[in-house]
């Protein structure tokens, strides 16, 4: 399964089922799982893991050294999980030892042509990336989120399960969950009703979000009064406990 014109380094660990396509380069300290299928002319150099069933399409970079000047040659990790695909040209760099030393990009996550994520990075399991969006360093993005096209999130920042971000965002602050944004620097536009759904909420819940996410953003309410009210109500109400939870303050402030 690997061709005979690919360079695959001798401490590489390739699973036989995977494939290795053409002219692609593994290089040492790599270890792909089951299933995955690496296209020609992608490059994946380690430390990294790389689980089962994945698609790496042609002239991708995975698991280079982090685009971080303080860099000087730790070793650092990119662990990927399994089923994910990921397309032409896309950039994905190890960690640093200023965060936790890895970047970590979860399941099932569907990664269009030359996204950039970049160093430290936390990416959840079945998120979108539409061509050309990019993530600096120390960014998470939560479960289920989609990053329209050339989507640019400032470092550090953080985006919460179902978050949603039109083409063109620019994202300088963190987004809750289920909440949509958009512009340039972004801005909260509602909820992301339609993910809901699609993820199984009942009319109910949503409409439970909604008023969760009016008292964030329609009352006049400091953030801190927000939080005080729907803490409380959150204690009975499963439906609005991931959009409290990711209003908490991070590095970045949050997008009101």
């Amino acid at each position: 399964m690997i061709d005979e014109r690919a360079v695959v380094a001798p401490e590489a660990r390739v699973h036989e089922s995977a494939h290795v396509g053409a002219y692609a380069v593994i290089g040492p300290d790599v270890e792909i799982g089951a299933g995955t299928r690496i296209e020609p002319h992608a490059v994946i150099k380690g430390p990294t893991t790389i689980g089962e069933n994945n698609h790496i399409f042609q002239f991708a970079s995975i698991g280079d050294d982090p685009q971080d000047k303080k860099y000087a040659g730790e070793k650092t990790r990119l662990l990927i999980g399994n089923g994910n695909t990921i397309r032409e040209c896309c950039t994905i760099n190890r960690g640093t030892v200023q965060d936790q030393g890895v970047t970590r990009v979860g399941d099932g996550n569907w990664i269009m042509a030359y996204v950039h994520i970049a160093h430290d990075c936390i990416v959840g399991s079945h998120t979108i990336f539409a061509n050309n969006a990019s993530i600096a360093g120390h960014v998470h993005v939560g479960d289920y989120a989609i990053l329209g096209g050339f989507t640019a999130v400032h470092q550090f920042c953080r985006l919460g399960t179902n978050a949603f971000c039109s083409m063109f965002s620019y994202v300088t602050k963190d987004i809750p969950a289920f909440v949509t944004a958009s512009g340039r620097p972004a801005e909260p536009r509602g909820i992301n009703a339609e993910g809901l759904k699609r993820r199984g909420l009942s009319s109910v819940e949503i409409r439970s979000v909604r008023e969760a996410y009016r008292t964030v953003y329609r009352l006049g309410l400091t953030l801190e009064e927000a939080l005080a009210e729907l803490e409380a109500r959150a204690a009975g109400d499963a439906a609005i406990r991931p959009f409290v939870e990711s209003l908490r303050a991070g590095p970045r402030g949050l997008i009101r």
